[in-house]
C-alpha cells in the first residue's frame, strides 16, 4: 500500500519558459524511498471541493539503494490548470498532500540487451534524470551503450539539458540528442538532431537482438515512437512506456 505523506517546499526555479522545478522534503522528516522511474501523486481539492490528484516523475538523481530527503519534480504550465495554480503560487514552506511511490517505469536489473534507446518530450526526461547514477554503474562495465534522445521546440525547452550534455562528455557510452522541430540553437552542437523524435530513430537503426527502448512524454510521441520500433521488430516486451497528459 502506497505511503501518505505531507511535502514541504524547499525551493522552486523556472526551468523552461513554461516548466517549474519544484524540490520538496517530507514534512514529518523521513526520507523518501523510490526506484528511479517512479512518481508521486499529489493530493488536493478544486475550488468546489472535488478531490483530485496529479502525477509527477521524482527526478531526484538516485539510484535507489537508498532513501532521498529531497524530493524534485518538473511542473510544466498548463492555462487554467488547478495543479499549476497550486504548485506555481506555493509559497516556500508550504506544503501539499502526497502519495507514493508508483510505477513500474524502470530500469530492470534482468535487461541484458547492449543498448538503451531512451526517449522523452517535455517533462518526460525527468524519470532519466533520477536514472543517472544507474545507468553510470551500467556504463561502468563497458559492455552497455545509452542512447537518449530529447525531443523539444527550441533550445530553451530542453530540461535539464546541461546536465546530460554533462554526462555524455564524462561517460562515452552515452549520447545525448537534443531533437529540436522547430527552431535549432542559435550555437548548434554536433549532436543536435532536426525533428521530431520518432524521426531521428531511423538513424539508430534499432534492433530486436541490440535495444531496449523507453519512451516517456506526449501520448503522440510515445504511440509513434512505440509503432516504428515495432516496425524495426522489437518486440512489446522490450519496449517500456509512460505516457504524460496535461490535466486541467
Amino acid at each position: 500500500m502506497a505511503d501518505h505523506f505531507q511535502l514541504r517546499l524547499v525551493d522552486s526555479r523556472m526551468l523552461a519558459p513554461t516548466v517549474r522545478h519544484l524540490a520538496f522534503e517530507r514534512a514529518d522528516g523521513q526520507p523518501l524511498a523510490f526506484v528511479p522511474g517512479q512518481f508521486l501523486q499529489i493530493h488536493f481539492h478544486y475550488d468546489d471541493g472535488m478531490p483530485t490528484k496529479r502525477s509527477y516523475s521524482v527526478g531526484t538523481v538516485g539510484d535507489g539503494s537508498s532513501p532521498v530527503r529531497r524530493i524534485e519534480i518538473a511542473v510544466s504550465y498548463v492555462e487554467g490548470g488547478a495543479a499549476t495554480k497550486l504548485l506555481g503560487e506555493l509559497p516556500l514552506g508550504g506544503t501539499v498532500d502526497a502519495s507514493g511511490p508508483y510505477g513500474r517505469f524502470c530500469l530492470q536489473d534482468a535487461d541484458v540487451h547492449p543498448r538503451y534507446l531512451l526517449l522523452a518530450t517535455g517533462t518526460g526526461v525527468t524519470p532519466y534524470r533520477a536514472m543517472l547514477p544507474k545507468l553510470e554503474k551500467l556504463l561502468a562495465a563497458g559492455d552497455r551503450e545509452v542512447v537518449l534522445l530529447y525531443g523539444a521546440r527550441n533550445e530553451t525547452e530542453l530540461l535539464y539539458g546541461e546536465e546530460f550534455e554533462a554526462f555524455a562528455q564524462a561517460h562515452p557510452g552515452f549520447t545525448f540528442h537534443g531533437c529540436l522541430s522547430r527552431q535549432p540553437r542559435a550555437v548548434p552542437r554536433p549532436n543536435d538532431r532536426s525533428g521530431h523524435v520518432q524521426g531521428v530513430l531511423a538513424e539508430l537503426a534499432p534492433r530486436a537482438d541490440r535495444d531496449i527502448a523507453y519512451l516517456c512524454g506526449n501520448p503522440d510521441m510515445v504511440d509513434a515512437a512505440f509503432n516504428a520500433l515495432k516496425e524495426y521488430g522489437l518486440p512489446v516486451a522490450q519496449i517500456r512506456r509512460e505516457k504524460y497528459i496535461s490535466s486541467r
